[in-house]
């Protein structure tokens, strides 16, 4: 029983990288169908918030946290930037370019909140250290990892008919396919930096409102109306609210409970266990999953050009991620350090008290006897 509690960890990211690689897949082949991409951003945030809703609602019973005006509007700002337009750019990216080329390009997320960390002023920089240069080689490899894969396309290794079109940027654009990927490889890497600022702003979001299930329900109905927003002023026909079928239903559902919900409290569960770091090492696994699927089943074009710089994207990744592992390890030896000083202060301090209580008693006692 105690491996099996060890390894649950472990099972639970397999689980949930097969179940994103479903969420890209099922998602882009509801755009393919016709799915509006900012309507289904409106659906599944507004699915999700009835998931996560009751759930927070119980559960706020045991824990007093009210919101205020700052927490508010710090809420809103992480909606509107980490949900509301990451998921629009995403799904815009993830139609013109490709659901492999949206997997490889979120990889980007840990190398972009090192730089936005680092400027922010909550990743320390540190020159002479081995540390500091391996995040910012890793990071450069992983932004031309990027770069390359969105300008330098190569051959096709797969090849597939192009499905007709209702991308917002894709009806204004007249532009060949070429012009295309390449908007849409802006599109997910926009979609990454909007997730890497989320990241950062939840620092003080979650200084100011500490209950992270009541924060989730918040920030997914905000983004739900924020969403909306939008989809008022692009979309003004009622047409564009249409679900058009089965597949497109089951995509919004899947996304909106699984993707959105359960996954939710997995991660949370799985950074308490393991930590952030452990979480972000099977991002890649993600993209080979859903390369996979997405030759399969969706029958993508896939370029030379994708894998090559998948694969550095996911090199400078492990980079990354090596060096902010041992950033860990040597906050855990510092924590550690401390512990045993303040323990050993408060040893020192036992003694002391105890040496001067016997100091005191001893010529009491003595005085005693002399009496007696």
């Amino acid at each position: 029983m105690e491996g099996l509690e060890y390894y649950k960890p472990l099972i639970v990211m397999l689980v949930l990288q097969f179940t994103y690689g479903a969420v890209s897949i099922s998602t882009r082949a509801s755009l393919l169908e016709g799915m509006n991409p900012r309507v289904f951003v409106v659906y599944r945030q507004a699915i999700a918030t009835l998931v996560i809703s009751p759930i927070a609602y119980f559960s706020r019973r045991k824990t007093k946290c009210s919101i205020g005006w700052k927490s508010f509007g710090l809420i809103f700002l992480a909606a509107l930037i980490g949900i509301t337009t990451s998921q629009i750019i995403f799904l815009e990216g993830l139609y013109l370019a490709s659901a492999s080329a949206g997997s490889a390009m979120f990889n980007l997320v840990p190398a972009i909140t090192f730089v936005v960390a680092s400027i922010v002023g909550y990743e320390p920089i540190n020159i002479r250290s081995f540390r500091t240069i391996a995040k910012i080689l890793g990071t450069v490899v992983c932004v031309t990892s990027a770069g390359a894969m969105a300008l330098i396309k190569g051959p096709k290794l797969v090849n597939a008919p192009l499905p007709p079109s209702n991308s917002l940027l894709l009806l204004i654009s007249s532009e060949s396919d070429d012009t295309l990927w390449l908007l849409g490889c802006l599109c997910l890497f926009g979609s990454s930096c909007c997730w890497s600022f989320w990241l950062i702003i939840q620092v003080p979001v979650t200084r100011n409102y500490p209950d992270h299930l009541s924060l989730s329900a918040w920030m997914c109905f905000i983004a739900t109306v924020q969403s909306g927003t939008v989809v008022c002023f692009s979309d003004p026909h009622l047409e564009a609210w249409k679900v058009g079928s089965y597949l497109q239903l089951g995509s919004l559902l899947y996304a909106g409970i699984v993707g959105s919900g359960i996954s939710v409290f997995a991660q949370s569960w799985i950074i308490q266990k393991r930590g952030p770091v452990f979480s972000a090492m099977f991002n890649p696994l993600n993209t080979v999953i859903v390369t996979i699927m997405a030759s399969i089943f969706l029958h993508e074009q896939i370029y030379v050009g994708s894998v090559v710089g998948a694969v550095g994207i996911v090199s400078g990744l492990y980079v990354v991620l090596w060096g902010k592992a041992k950033d860990l390890e040597e906050l855990k030896e510092e924590h550690a350090k401390k512990t045993t000083l303040i323990l050993q202060e408060n040893h020192i301090k036992t003694i002391q008290v105890l040496v001067d209580e016997s100091n005191i008693k001893a010529p009491l006692l003595l005085k005693q006897t002399n009496n007696v």
